[in-house]
This record gives C-alpha cells, structure tokens and sequence, in this order.
C-alpha cells in the first residue's frame, strides 16, 4: 500500500509541476494582451475584448497554478510556533489542515462543476459588450480545482506518512519529478 501510495504521490507532483510550469506563461500572455490593449488605446482603436481576457487569463493563471504552488510550499502561512516544532508536530498540524482546506476543496468543486454544467447547457455569457462564454474559463477553473484537490490529498498521504514515521518527501527526490 505505501508504494502505491508513493506512486500516486510521484505521479501527482509530477503531473502538477508540468501544468504549473506551463501555467506560468499565462502571466507572459496577460501581459501581451495588456500591452496590446495600451497600444490599441494609443493608436485610437481600443477593443472591447482585451481587459475580461487578460481578467480570464490570469484567472487560468492562478487556478491551474494551485497545485504547483502547494507543493512548492509557496502559500503563505502563519508561522508564530510552527518553525519551532518538531518534524512529527509539523506533519500532523499540517495533516489536520490539509483535512480542513480538503473539505473546501470538495464544496468548491462541487459548485464549479454546477456552474461549469449550466454555462455549457445554457451557453451562459458574461454581461459585458462582448459577452464572451463563460464554458472555457469555468471547465479550466474546475480543472484547477480538480488538481488542487489531486495535490492536496498527495500533501495529506506525505504528512500522515510522516506523522507515522514513515517520511515520503518528494522533494528529496527530485530525479522522480523529471519532466
């Protein structure tokens, strides 16, 4: 069962770093179509479409980078006692609220995957002047989501592992994260 589990651990890091490095660009493509957006303003012809996709770009950006950032440890935490516990202490706070944001994840989920149904059912469009549809950036938030909950049941299977005195940590093995 451990081994499955380091599997499942390896192959969710992995999974996660190749979208998180992919999703990193996004910033590159909001930049591009807000300088786009400057240039077409300049010249006298702005377009009414630059600013919700550089606001649905960025979207992308944050949603699919979720994963990658969890594993990264680049959320921010509080750190007032944490830095002074031991590794064991660490791993089961951390499992306790990895199991809090799990349930969040789950109801957030929930609720993209309804919102995602009705703006394909329906063909929902945003109320704007150029009413774009809402389907591609709803199916890439739930994708977000779905790998945000994929990380975070990784981080839980590396904390109980390590509460148990059976530390997996990914990061020592960096060759297995190979892209």
């Amino acid at each position: 069962m451990y081994n499955a589990i380091q599997t499942y651990i390896r192959f969710v890091y992995k999974f996660n770093r190749g979208v998180g490095v992919l999703a990193m660009y996004l910033v590159l493509v909001m930049m591009g179509i807000l300088l786009f957006s400057s240039i077409s303003k300049g010249v006298g012809t702005p377009q009414i479409w630059v600013i919700e996709m550089a606001q649905f770009t960025m979207a992308a950006y944050y949603l699919l980078g979720g994963g990658y950032s969890m594993q990264m440890d680049a959320h921010v935490r509080m750190d007032v006692f944490y830095g002074n516990w031991s590794a064991k202490r660490q791993a089961i706070t951390d499992a306790f609220t990895v199991l809090c944001l799990l349930t969040y994840l789950v109801m957030l989920f929930y609720g993209a995957l309804s919102s995602t149904s009705y703006a394909i059912e329906y063909g929902q469009r945003n109320y704007s002047s150029w009413r774009p549809p809402l389907a591609p950036i709803k199916t890439l938030m739930s994708l977000g989501i779905f790998l945000m909950l994929l990380q975070v049941l990784a981080t839980f299977a590396q904390n109980v592992a390590e509460a148990m005195g059976k530390p997996f940590d990914v990061k020592r093995h960096p060759e297995d994260l190979s892209i």
